[in-house]
């Protein structure tokens, strides 16, 4: 597929929270033009009716792939299961495409199988790249699929990677609190404002199908371990705190924790060291995390945090960012 100056991306799902902010940043893009929308349940409907504040004027219609699929790029931000014929389809029709959903993220087709549904394109498998920019940078560059990672292992393993990397985790906890639009926008029995509401709860302990993601790219920076990951509904529209309490393999003082952050991310444009452990107003409607670290002289434990918005760095910013690097473009670019 040769590119064109300005290549057009489908937005599939742009109904949802993901895809609507998706839609708004390609919309705004110097180098992306906006293609079509689609909805299975809006169509028909302009998206500026649904999210006024992000001013896309585009109409949402029913997906198409005989009319739709002549684009270069594809967003896909359906919901697992149901996104990998929709990305296979594209594939055969060699659209570029940036998968939001769990289809494409699990190397293992057991593992996906284990804690999804049965796969419906695991040949496609093979073909992904796991679409953590910071990670895999190198591989996202030109690559026809990426697997945008989920929200959680986004916060998580930019907290963890120095460590995983220079052979310091032993064991490690994962306390992560998110606001109520990481469950999607049509609210539910636990999501409702009523339940949400001056209140903290954590939720899929010891099941969150987030915990494999984390698993497996960590065991690809080195630290094989069985995280302990617990997240927590708290009473924010959006945004992400994620606590990470590491069992090192070897004692760690607090200037050599400082000095392996600020040398992982001196040069990353959307990860930096902060001074002071950080919050989710910080980095709400951007593509930063911002990483903390602190080493508890008592327990001799490592505590790292990094904050995120959810549905910027967590989803659809980070798509973008990885659709920069697939058309060879500066992955700040739309973004800064």
């Amino acid at each position: 597929m040769s590119c064109v100056a300005e290549p057009r991306v489908l937005i599939a799902g742009a109904s949802g929270f993901a895809g609507a902010i998706a839609a708004r940043l390609i919309d705004r893009h110097p180098h992306f033009t906006l293609g079509p929308v689609t909805s299975r349940s809006d169509a028909g409907r302009p998206l500026g009716a649904l999210y006024p504040q992000h001013r896309v004027t585009a109409t949402l219609e029913e997906l198409d792939l005989d009319r739709h699929a002549d684009v270069e790029a594809a967003i896909v931000a359906y919901p697992h299961g149901a996104a990998a014929p929709v990305v296979a389809a594209l594939r055969e029709r060699d659209v570029r495409v940036v998968d939001l959903s769990a289809d494409f993220r699990l190397r293992d087709r057991a593992v996906y199988e284990a804690w999804y549904v049965p796969h419906a394109a695991p040949a496609l498998l093979p073909e992904s790249v796991y679409g953590l920019t910071e990670l895999y940078r190198e591989r996202i560059a030109g690559a026809g699929l990426v697997a945008n990672p989920g929200c959680f292992p986004t916060g998580t393993l930019l907290a963890l990677a120095p460590l995983a990397r220079a052979g310091l985790v032993a064991d490690v906890v994962v306390d992560a609190k998110t606001g109520v639009s990481g469950a999607g926008r049509a609210p539910t029995e636990t999501t409702h404002f009523v339940a949400v509401a001056e209140n903290v709860k954590p939720y899929k302990v010891g099941g969150h199908r987030h915990t494999p993601e984390i698993d497996q790219e960590l065991a690809v920076l080195g630290a094989r371990v069985a995280t302990t990951f617990v997240p927590h509904l708290v009473p924010l529209d959006e945004g992400e705190l994620v606590s990470c309490y590491v069992t090192p393999t070897a004692p760690v003082t607090q200037d050599a924790l400082d000095a392996l952050l600020a040398d992982a991310y001196a040069a990353e444009p959307f990860v930096h060291v902060v001074a002071d452990p950080p919050g989710v107003r910080e980095v709400r409607e951007t593509n930063h995390c911002h990483v903390h670290g602190r080493v508890d002289p008592r327990t001799g434990k490592v505590i790292v945090f990094a904050a995120i918005d959810n549905l910027w760095k967590g989803t659809s910013s980070q798509a973008v960012q990885n659709l920069n690097l697939m058309f060879g473009r500066p992955e700040t670019e739309g973004l800064a």
